[in-house]
């Protein structure tokens, strides 16, 4: 999956789901400290995109994971 196609849906997860401001998010952005999810945010996060992408990240890559960037990098990382 492209990366420009994951940027697009991750942005679209985050603004559906979470209700976060689209002018918010940036492939920058600290999913905590800017984007304020929480732990219970994060696994819904990882369970969205399990549904889209078919890909699992796992605990221990994601617990790694900052920034919108890092759950792109993660995604296209996995098998």
């Amino acid at each position: 999956m492209e990366t420009e196609n994951l940027y697009g849906q991750l942005k679209d997860i985050l603004i559906e789901q979470f209700d976060l401001d689209e002018s918010s998010i940036s492939p920058d952005a600290d999913l905590y400290d800017e984007l304020e999810l929480d732990s219970i945010d994060a696994v819904d996060l990882l369970v969205q995109l399990k549904s889209i992408t078919g890909k699992k990240i796992s605990p221990d890559e994601f617990k790694d994971v900052r920034t919108i960037n890092d759950v792109i990098g993660a995604l296209t990382n996995t098998t």
